[in-house]
């Protein structure tokens, strides 16, 4: 009896247990996907630290290309709201999911082959089928026979513009203008020029958002109360 009872549990005690197999499977994959980042930390010089800027690095970039992108006024021609130096966040992600400008967005768009040949930030003051006039006996815009209230942007002293038009924007187009009017080169400048001084809403880079810097000029960039309809 004694003789065959023994390899039974020689048998029984040689053969590892369902934990142990567990953890000598699992173990090592589980080093090895942590390791990783630790194998690359070992080869950059500056190690973790060198890493960790890397990666931050390239997540800003994908954010700046795809999603955000700071944009610093060059001019006075958006003051008093946007003031030479600020920089101004712009949402490239506004216009690319089926929406369009509308009027009184704050936009930055390219304006090579229609402003000259660099990126622009101006307000949207006629989408595609509006007719636009300046003026009308008040002195105001006039959008599809309706006078538009620009008293929460334009700047303080400018009128709605010196020089008179009458247009009628193209489809998929803009007509664009700054709200300190006297200082602003805009789709006005530009009507006899090839376009007629619109631009095409593919051209338009994104929707500016935020002014984020200077810190103590942070706020939100709003678009007005639409003054005018499409009759």
């Amino acid at each position: 009896m004694d003789t065959e009872a023994q390899p039974v549990e020689r048998d029984r005690s040689s053969r590892p247990s369902a934990s142990e197999e567990t953890s000598d499977t699992a173990g090592p994959e589980g080093r090895s996907l942590s390791a990783f980042p630790d194998r690359i930390a070992e080869w950059l010089p500056g190690g973790r630290i060198t890493l960790t800027v890397l990666v931050c690095l390239v997540f800003l970039l994908l954010v700046s290309r795809f999603v955000m992108q700071p944009f610093q006024i060059p001019s006075g021609s958006m003051e008093s709201g946007l003031r030479i130096g600020d920089r101004v966040l712009v949402n490239k992600l506004a216009y690319r999911f089926g929406s369009e400008p509308q009027r009184g967005d704050v936009v930055v768009f390219d304006g090579t082959g229609y402003f000259g040949n660099a990126d622009y930030v101006k307000r949207v003051v006629g989408v595609g089928g509006d007719h636009v006039v300046c003026c009308d006996k008040e002195g105001r815009l006039e959008v599809n026979g309706r006078s538009v209230d620009e008293s929460t942007f334009l700047y303080r002293g400018d009128s709605p513009s010196e020089a008179p038009f009458d247009i009628v924007v193209p489809e998929r187009s803009l007509f664009l203008l700054g709200d300190h009017r006297s200082r602003s080169r805009d789709s006005r400048d530009h009507l006899g020029s090839p376009g007629g001084g619109m631009v095409p809403v593919g051209d338009v880079i994104g929707r500016a958002d935020w002014i984020a810097w200077p810190a103590g000029h942070w706020t939100r960039v709003t678009r007005p109360a639409a003054g005018g309809a499409r009759g």
